[in-house]
């Protein structure tokens, strides 16, 4: 669908690969620039898991499909070639923090004044300007701790939640590829490219935007109370009987309850004014979540489930990542895709980029690419033969510096 679209990627970790990634698994040719040490992203897995093998399951969904060329970009060589690249390219996309860009001298304001049709979207963790704009982030600092999300999880004086790895590296992704899709769209009109550019900070925001905006307008905010507090007990989760949890999802409380009142033979709630008005359930509801709890742990959660289902009481399970991966659902919404064995990693099972195309041809997956697989090919393509490959290498284009070293 994208093979008309070359992506330069110059990134790290999570962020901008993911964005490259999706722009991947749709078609684009996607060159991923890496240090001869590869990204470091691709060594974190199998430090965290000691399983010995190189594979990444974290790393293989940001970067099936790319080819990888492997430069030092603190030689002259290496700089000559990542030039090459970047002047046949459609997109750059880099989320190396803004110094470090500078220092390599692939600045936007010097890019686009040599390629005015380049589109170049950048992502960090707090934005390029501000007294912190090179601080480190990653999506704990810059998505989840400075942005307000972690503290709105919580009660007031209760610690932060533990944060998933790369969940707003991928919001984050999503962002960025909004951004770089919009800009190729206004290319295609006036000829022009643009910088695109977004932030671990700014997308945090964005998704606390309920919380932040009512703070702005109001100057106070209710605090998130704890599950025995809730102020909508039909927005609760809940345990049944044998354990499992799932969530009621009765946001228009007052025409929901009635079902639920089917759905667990207590009419007699109807007849109590703690329970049969939302404003009743708000202010009682301790006592309120207290009976939930102890009606809902009569029963095993598919005897509960199947009630609900017949009195059409909403509600969803609160699935585990190996419930979410036998969830007959998820496998119907297209979720998953099975990735093809290469260099890197084997055939598996994957999750699948979150989008469908109904009318458009998108190519099956691709495989997840070794550290520098493709430099030569690509250096082929770019008009350098077998002679000049040697040259570059023996000027030490495909060395050994590490992206630490470009950041430094």
């Amino acid at each position: 669908m994208l093979e008309h679209i070359r992506v330069i990627e110059l990134g790290v970790w999570v962020a901008g690969p993911s964005a490259a990634g999706i722009l991947a698994d749709w078609g684009a040719d996607v060159v991923k620039v890496e240090a001869p040490g590869g990204d470091p992203m691709r060594r974190v897995f199998q430090l965290i898991a000691g399983h010995g093998r190189p594979e990444s399951p974290p790393f293989d969904l940001d970067n099936r499909g790319k080819r990888s060329v492997a430069l030092d970009l603190t030689t002259a060589a290496g700089q000559e070639v990542i030039g090459r690249l970047i002047a046949g390219a459609d997109v750059f996309l880099t989320n190396l923090r803004p110094e470090a860009i500078e220092r390599l001298g692939l600045a936007p304001e010097r890019l686009l004044a040599e390629y005015p049709r380049l589109i170049y979207a950048i992502v960090t963790g707090y934005g390029r300007r501000g007294p912190d704009a090179g601080r480190a982030g990653y999506d704990v600092g810059g998505f989840w701790a400075r942005s307000g999300v972690a503290a709105s999880l919580v009660p007031p004086g209760e610690p932060p939640p533990a944060i998933r790895g790369g969940f707003g590296d991928h919001v984050t992704g999503l962002a960025v590829l909004a951004g770089i899709l919009g800009a190729l769209v206004e290319r295609q009109r006036t000829g022009r490219g643009q910088l695109v550019e977004t932030s671990l900070l700014r997308t945090g925001i964005y998704c606390l935007g309920w919380d932040l905006g009512i703070q702005a307008r109001f100057g106070k905010l209710l605090p998130a109370v704890p599950r025995d507090h809730e102020i909508n007990p039909l927005v609760n989760c809940y345990r049944a009987g044998d354990g499992r949890w799932l969530w009621l999802l009765g946001v228009e409380s007052d025409r929901h309850f009635p079902a639920l009142c089917r759905a667990l033979d207590r009419l007699d709630w109807f007849g109590d004014e703690r329970f049969n008005t939302a404003r009743g359930r708000r202010k009682n509801a301790p006592a309120v979540i207290e009976a939930f709890d102890a009606e809902f742990a009569k029963y095993s959660f598919g005897e509960l489930t199947d009630r609900f289902d017949r009195e059409d009481v909403w509600w969803a399970p609160v699935n585990t990542p190996a419930e979410v991966l036998a969830d007959a659902q998820a496998a119907a919404a297209n979720a998953f895709v099975e990735v093809p064995g290469g260099s890197w990693s084997s055939a598996h099972r994957a999750v699948n980029s979150p989008i469908d195309f109904g009318g458009s041809l998108v190519p099956p997956p691709r495989p997840t690419p070794a550290p520098g697989e493709h430099t030569e090919d690509v250096l082929a393509e770019l008009g350098f033969d077998a002679e000049q490959i040697d040259a570059l290498r023996a000027a030490g284009a495909f060395g050994s510096a590490k992206y630490e070293a470009y950041e430094s």
